[in-house]
């Protein structure tokens, strides 16, 4: 590489990386449009959690064809992208595989390298044929159509080039470096048990040509990394970054168990509190905001369920697990968290648009995006969080979108009004007088 190689290759990472961080600055300020929540708690649990489920695919193998071929992607990627560090400073400093000194440790980093990516071809292939031959159901579900996806297969594509490149680059290396008597600065370094099989394809090409086609795809491998990354921001596999913090923020409450809201358990409290004088009249906090029962629009979401929904895989195992959905209701749990982050990113843009503040757009998650039909099929069986590969929890938002029904609007389905008027009538759901209760003892 000459200077001008350098300065063009420093400005592309600039550019690369800058776009990146200008994506995660949104990502985070979209997050935080949610309410604070409290999730700081016990980290060694939280630690351990991310390792077993972020880190260890623990959740993933529960399928374990599909768990298998996914830590082959997960583990492939992430390594083979350490040579992105050797790239980087060859790039930027006109070198030629800079930790060649190491010697046989980096002979062994290279045949792994190469031995990960073509299990990652397999694996890839295994994935896109699943989609598009095999078309399991949940790929092929209503609730994902259009760009969801389509964006399962252009993520293939991405890896497929991505690690093509990878290997038709070092097989050109390799070429160049069997030249009799040495080619410019290409000496023999490395094991490449891949792409040694390919390097044939150069035989009768000038070393010259050879050089140019390193160079290329050299330069096209490290653009697919940029543009791979930065297209994160429009993917679902921006679960690939955020599903280390989801899993550790996750809640550790066990499942079932519903937080309270603190206005009515303080308005309960003072109901059951003899020295209390019903009729009195509560003294006014004119500082005090007024309270939300529920979420009708993603602010009044907390921000881990924001976070919830840019993680969210659209793997579709929640809602091939749902009962609801499997019974032909309405209700998808993949949908809830895809809409969720719809709603989201709109937002986000209506604050890019507006300088920063949000603009009343007459639109909100429940209603424009959720049905109160979706949200009242959930059974609240937790299934779709036992599912998730990491720790997302779709029945949170339905149920913080239900009392926004019942306790602001009043506008919960006739069956479960009239059970609530007999609970409050009768102590019981059922449409019995108290003194009625205990007759069923008399009958024969």
């Amino acid at each position: 590489m000459n200077y001008l190689d350098n300065i063009l290759f420093a400005i592309l990472l600039f550019f690369g990386f800058g776009y990146f961080y200008n994506s995660v600055r949104k990502i985070r300020r979209n997050i935080k449009l949610g309410i604070e929540v409290d999730r700081y708690d016990n980290p060694k649990a939280r630690w351990t959690n991310m390792a077993m489920i972020a880190l260890g695919q623990s959740k993933m193998v529960k399928k374990p064809i599909a768990g298998i071929l996914h830590i082959i992607v997960y583990v492939g990627f992430i390594i083979i992208n350490i040579e992105l560090l050797e790239i980087i400073i060859d790039g930027l400093f006109g070198t030629h595989r800079i930790f060649a000194f190491l010697g046989t440790t980096y002979d062994v980093l290279i045949a792994s390298f190469e031995i990960l990516a073509g299990l990652v071809l397999i694996a890839v292939f295994a994935f896109w044929s699943r989609r598009n031959v095999i078309k399991l159901k949940r790929f092929v579900s209503s609730d994902l159509k259009g760009w969801p996806k389509n964006d399962g297969n252009y993520i293939l594509y991405f890896e497929v080039v991505i690690m093509t490149l990878f290997l038709l680059m070092n097989a050109s290396d390799l070429h160049l470096q069997n030249v009799p008597g040495g080619f410019s600065h290409y000496i023999p370094v490395g094991v490449f048990p891949i792409s040694q099989f390919i390097e044939p394809i150069f035989n009768g090409l000038s070393n010259e040509l050879v050089m140019v086609l390193y160079e290329v795809f050299w330069w096209f491998h490290i653009a697919g990394i940029l543009i791979f990354m930065n297209y994160l921001y429009f993917s679902k596999h921006l679960h690939i970054l955020l599903a280390f913090p989801n899993t550790y923020f996750a809640n550790l409450h066990p499942q079932g168990q519903f937080d309270n809201l603190e206005s009515v358990t303080k308005e309960v409290k003072l109901m059951m509190d003899p020295n209390v004088d019903p009729f009195a009249a509560a003294p006014v906090d004119e500082n005090a905001t007024v309270s939300k029962f529920g979420a009708s629009d993603i602010q009044d979401l907390n921000w881990v369920q924001l976070l919830n929904a840019y993680t969210c895989t659209e793997c579709g195992r929640c809602t091939s697990a749902c009962p609801a959905n499997i019974t032909g209701k309405k209700l998808s749990p993949r949908k809830i968290m895809m809409d969720t982050r719809d709603r989201m990113e709109e937002v986000g843009r209506n604050i890019d648009a507006n300088k920063g503040v949000f603009v009343p757009d007459n639109k909100s998650l429940l209603n424009d995006y959720i049905t109160p039909e979706e949200l009242w099929a959930c059974t609240s069986c937790n299934a779709c969080v036992e599912e998730c590969p990491v720790n997302i929890s779709p029945l949170s938002i339905i149920m913080d979108m239900r009392r926004y029904l019942v306790m602001e609007q009043s506008a919960a389905p006739m069956p479960v009004n009239a059970m609530m008027t007999n609970i409050e009538n009768n102590g019981a759901p059922w449409q019995y007088n108290q003194q009625d209760r205990l007759n069923w003892k008399n009958e024969n």
